[in-house]
């Protein structure tokens, strides 16, 4: 007979219940998590473009320093050969070009060191640990480039996936065109072809220059030489001419962009007194990038 007094035994536990449970939550927690980090990963971390860096061609640039070609006494019947016989040079840079990457930049480049169209031509700007100019369009007696007629139109300038490299570092030589400081007049001709170059000299990065340049190779030799050029002292205006110049431009002044042709002016005539190919035996190098 049923008595209130009398103990009760608990009802049976399911065990099925009591194991699963906890077994399931696990599971939904650790299904949650892996689909939480997966899609911030993917959102964080974009695939990066699959970029043949593979080094196709190679050619050489000798710097030195001339220091006569700036005296007062020169002649119009003065060039390199006569003012800067006595040169020092600076080194050699071996370059690496990104041939499948951007074949129009890699060709347009190689012919212009092959047929000596940069030999004798000035390295016309530096920025103290950014990088130096070179390749400026003009007057072969003012140490500027004439461009071969040949020379074929860079299409790659208006095509996105030519910018997809970084200014990462020291030593990546990029094709001028945010920094391109050509005279308009030489811009404005139909048979115009953009030929400066930059190169980078470090230390760090220089982000301000991506997606504005083309990067289309690498300093494979002679990093002391990049040094060496960044190390030269530049005319730096000071504070107040730099407000009167942005006075100047804010006023619509046509001097105040004149006036900036020599900032970054290098104080010592460095140029490019060599250049050309370097033939190797294999015509595809292992990708290289610093």
């Amino acid at each position: 007979m049923y008595s209130p007094l009398t103990p009760q035994s608990p009802p049976p536990l399911l065990p099925h219940h009591h194991h699963h449970i906890p077994s399931l939550l696990s599971s939904t927690a650790i299904t949650r998590r892996s689909f939480l980090l997966s899609t911030s990963l993917s959102t964080l971390s974009p695939p990066r473009p699959n970029l043949d860096t593979t080094i196709t061609d190679r050619v050489f640039l000798d710097f030195s320093i001339c220091s006569n070609y700036l005296r007062p006494d020169r002649t119009l019947s003065d060039n390199f050969s006569t003012l800067c016989a006595d040169s020092v040079p600076l080194g050699r840079l071996v370059l690496g070009l990104y041939g499948h990457l951007v074949p129009l930049t890699v060709s347009n480049f190689k012919t212009m060191c092959t047929s000596y169209s940069y030999k004798n031509t000035l390295v016309h700007k530096i920025f103290p640990g950014q990088f130096f100019l070179a390749g400026r369009q003009g007057r072969r007696e003012k140490g500027e480039v004439k461009v071969p007629q040949d020379l074929t139109r860079n299409i790659e300038s208006v095509d996105s996936k030519a910018f997809k490299l970084t200014h990462s570092g020291p030593g990546i030589l990029s094709l001028c065109l945010s920094e391109n400081d050509d005279e308009d007049d030489i811009k404005l001709d139909p048979e115009y072809r953009n030929v400066e170059f930059l190169i980078t000299t470090g230390p760090g990065p220089c982000p301000q220059l991506d997606s504005k340049n083309i990067v289309f190779g690498v300093v494979l030799e002679g990093l002391d030489v990049v040094t060496s050029i960044a190390s030269i002292p530049t005319y730096k205006p000071s504070d107040r001419i730099r407000q009167f110049n942005d006075l100047a431009e804010f006023l619509g002044d046509e001097r105040a962009q004149n006036a900036r042709t020599i900032w970054n002016k290098p104080l010592k005539t460095v140029y490019i007194s060599d250049c050309g190919e370097l033939k190797v035996a294999k015509p595809s190098l292992t990708p290289s990038l610093p």
